[in-house]
């Protein structure tokens, strides 16, 4: 399989491959929603169970045109409609989740839930996001943006495992993955740099299977080879890294953030370590970047 590098070449090989996964959408109420749901209808690589309002769900065009291809569950309870999805998703019954228009904490509740949940015990929640950047020559995978706010050294080797697992399946056999700090140096007085040499070394010693592991290193030495050989620093991540791990949430949030407006980036996110992964966009996100996210979430499946 060759290297997915952009949103389109993803969406072609789901329909190449013949890929098509059961997704449920919990309070599927918005435009955007519905815009991605159906064009990946279109597409072909998704059937759907729709929980929540009927009264709501009923003015989708798309129920008519693919009524054999769509499930609609009426639970008109935001927090019903989420335990109803995850209990799907625990009995197998469907490879993905999806959130709609609910509140993130309601649907993670019944996610996380010890008794009713898909959290396996003692797996990690990490969030990752796929970019597609008008100024890089590739897809860039980065985390974590959204859930967990200062990673552990045990909890980012667990983010490191869960991330390369999907970026393996976007087709690049040895992901180069960047170690995301303000300079190059180790310094104890931010733990976290120390945390990268310890995971350097795990990656020389296989932990990590065939991937090449660099850091600690800034945004742009991992993706431009120019600012690195300036810095004379000499690794094979540097100018051509396919995942970046940033320090913390504020840092990778603030890159997401800044990515999507000023660097006018197409993008995906998911939920990994529950039993499926999860879509689990912004309320801000666009109807295409959910519909990347169904993609990679399927991918992912």
């Amino acid at each position: 399989m060759q290297p997915l590098r952009n949103f389109k070449e993803l969406a072609s090989h789901l329909k190449e491959a013949g890929l098509r996964k059961k997704i449920a959408v919990v309070c599927a109420d918005d435009p955007e929603t519905e815009y991605a749901v159906t064009r990946a209808l279109k597409e072909g690589f998704a059937d759907f169970v729709m929980v929540g309002d009927k009264d709501r769900l009923a003015q989708y065009p798309a129920l008519s045109e693919f009524a054999d291809r769509i499930e609609i569950v009426d639970i008109k309870d935001s927090d019903e409609a989420a335990r109803h999805a995850v209990a799907l998703a625990r009995e197998g019954k469907v490879d993905v989740l999806m959130k709609g228009i609910i509140n993130t904490d309601n649907l993670l509740r019944a996610i996380l839930n010890k008794e009713t949940g898909i959290l396996p015990k003692g797996t990690l929640l990490t969030h990752l996001t796929a970019a597609e950047v008008p100024a890089y020559h590739k897809l860039i995978f980065f985390s974590d943006v959204a859930v967990i706010p200062y990673p552990t050294l045990e909890q980012r080797v667990q983010m490191i495992e869960y991330d390369l697992d999907t970026v393996r399946k976007f087709g690049i056999e040895q992901p180069k993955v960047a170690l995301i700090h303000f300079t190059e140096k180790v310094n104890p007085k931010f733990p976290n740099s120390v945390d990268y040499k310890t995971i350097v070394e795990m990656a020389s010693e296989g932990r990590f299977g065939n991937a090449l592991i660099g850091g600690p290193m800034d945004v742009k030495t991992a993706c431009d080879l120019h600012s690195a050989k300036v810095k004379h620093i000499e690794s094979a991540v540097c100018g051509d890294a396919d995942l970046l791990i940033f320090p913390n949430i504020e840092s990778g949030n603030t890159f997401y953030k800044t990515l999507t407006l000023f660097g006018k980036a197409e993008v995906a996110g998911i939920l990994r370590g529950p039993k499926v992964p999860v879509v689990l966009p912004s309320r801000s996100d666009s109807g295409l970047s959910k519909y990347n996210s169904l993609a990679m979430a399927v991918l992912s499946a």
